[in-house]
């Protein structure tokens, strides 16, 4: 399975996230925010990216323009409940800068896997 940078300043969703994704067979390295998903992403090839927009100190978008420079090919899949913009909206703006996949949250296990799925049809395409 798939290598999963898995970015979510939400520790108790990080951490259901992380128990789910593993449980699908993927290896997963946890970052509680942007800063930290940056040097996590600098380290490692991730085969996928999964990263909340809406973060406290380094917001998603930031880090996602930021991980696009250095390395415009990396699977990324932005996650969002919104916030103060309807997450439909937010989902939008980040498709608009290249992620690969956007989920709504709340998400199902099965939009989960078909996101992922979709990314790694990618990948091995």
């Amino acid at each position: 399975m798939a290598t999963i940078l898995l970015v979510d300043d939400d520790e108790s969703f990080r951490t259901m996230m992380g128990i789910t994704l593993e449980r699908m067979g993927h290896q997963i390295t946890q970052a509680s925010d942007g800063a930290q998903a940056l040097r996590l992403f600098q380290q490692d090839d991730f085969a996928v990216t999964l990263i909340d927009l809406i973060m406290p100190e380094k917001e998603g978008m930031e880090t996602i323009t930021e991980m696009r420079l250095l390395r415009p090919t990396a699977k990324i899949i932005a996650m969002s409940g919104g916030g103060r913009m309807n997450a439909r909206d937010v989902l939008s703006i980040a498709k608009a800068i290249g992620v690969t996949q956007t989920l709504a949250k709340p998400f199902s296990n099965e939009e989960l896997m078909a996101a992922l799925n979709m990314a790694q049809n990618i990948i091995d395409a």
